[in-house]
């Protein structure tokens, strides 16, 4: 098995952790909102346009869904706090941290998640 450090900072094997959810047979069937929310991190950091669009609700997701900037190096996903509203309904607040051009940025967000036909979907997020 590959022992390629998962990127969402789990501590575990990429192919053992968000991989699974990547490809494979238990593709895009994330056991819940945490998890997924990790899997995405994940894809924004491997270019994974694909996976991140068949796990984004259709209505919020946006056309022009564009790959990384040359350059820009992803440094850490911190999960805050995953909530469960009710069986289908969830949010996950976290921290994504990244480097472009020198500069560090911080992505602090609440995003919302919902299950749909037994597989969850981001639904949108506020940016904190």
């Amino acid at each position: 098995m590959n022992a390629t450090p998962c990127p969402c900072g789990s501590g575990h094997a990429y192919a053992a952790c968000c991989g699974r959810w990547h490809a494979g047979p238990n593709h895009l069937q994330a056991p819940d909102a945490e998890v997924l929310m990790r899997s995405r991190y994940c894809a924004y950091v491997r270019d994974d346009l694909a996976y991140l669009r068949a796990t984004w609700a259709p209505e919020t997701c946006p056309a022009d869904l564009a790959p990384n900037p040359p350059g820009l190096k992803w440094l850490g996903l911190e999960v805050r706090q995953h909530a469960q509203q009710d069986a289908d309904h969830a949010t996950v607040r976290f921290v994504a941290r990244s480097k472009l051009g020198g500069r560090a940025h911080r992505l602090q967000e609440t995003s919302r998640f919902e299950r749909r036909n037994g597989r969850w979907l981001y639904v949108g997020g506020d940016l904190n």
